[in-house]
């Protein structure tokens, strides 16, 4: 997925969090080797008392002053840190990498489109008329795939030439939803790859991505004849998800009612 116009934010606060580890690390490290430094120091000064102060053959050695074990458990506090952090790093890696991420659920599965009309994309056009935007009352009585797209978005220009192939089955209408973009550029996209869309609202702020549920561009829901959305494709269209989870989804809801 493409991270798009947050994607300044979203680096800039994954390298302040990298730093900081960074710096916890670091400190650890210095700790622990500081703390090495001072119980070998320790240990030495421990062994030199004790030859000064060793008694004669025959002496109670008992009556010395008994010096404490390394304090291995200090030790053990400045590395726990370090491995809990590391812990957490691997159980984070193994949930990123499980699992389908196109397939992320959706709380909006089942329930009607959102209630948001979206004006039209500036100046775009098909077949010589003026393209529409979105209304939420359109969605009634077709199965649509609603695709949130922006020029900005690489896989966006990577799933373009599938969105065309979906366009041609005439069981089904595609509208887009045009993600914080600029007019110029959309239609220049469209006009670079072809328009498979019938309508396609302008998202200036965001806002109707919010609450679509969108997690990044570019994503993709079915919506069944009742306005009701059936499915969601998070990321972009590939010839194997299109083939293994989107057909199946778009033939499923042709089938109901």
């Amino acid at each position: 997925m493409d991270l798009g116009p947050h994607a300044g934010f979203i680096v800039a606060a994954y390298a302040v969090a990298c730093l900081v580890v960074a710096g916890l690390i670091a400190w650890i490290v210095s700790d622990h080797r500081a703390q090495a430094r001072s119980l070998e120091d320790l240990e030495k000064s421990g062994a030199t008392r004790r030859a000064a102060r060793r008694p004669p053959p025959g002496g109670d050695m008992s009556a010395l002053p008994q010096d404490n074990p390394p304090a291995r458990g200090r030790r053990i506090l400045v590395l726990l840190p370090l491995a809990i952090f590391l812990a957490l790093a691997a159980v984070f890696v193994m949930r990123l990498g499980s699992g389908d991420p196109s397939r992320i659920p959706s709380a909006l599965i089942g329930h009607p489109v959102p209630e948001t009309d979206l004006p039209p994309v500036a100046g775009l056009e098909r077949n010589g008329a003026p393209m529409p935007g979105i209304a939420a009352a359109d969605f009634k009585g077709h199965v649509t795939l609603v695709n949130v797209w922006a020029s900005w978005c690489v896989p966006c220009h990577d799933e373009a030439p599938l969105l065309l192939q979906l366009a041609a089955d005439r069981r089904i209408r595609l509208v887009g939803i045009n993600y914080k973009d600029q007019p110029d550029n959309a239609r220049r996209f469209l006009n670079r790859y072809g328009n498979p869309f019938e309508a396609s609202g302008a998202d200036h702020n965001g806002r109707a991505a919010i609450e679509w549920g969108v997690y990044g561009v570019p994503e993709s829901f079915v919506i069944g004849r009742d306005g009701r959305i059936a499915f969601k494709l998070v990321g972009p269209i590939s010839a194997e998800n299109l083939q293994r989870v989107l057909k199946p989804a778009i033939e499923k809801a042709l089938a109901g009612s």
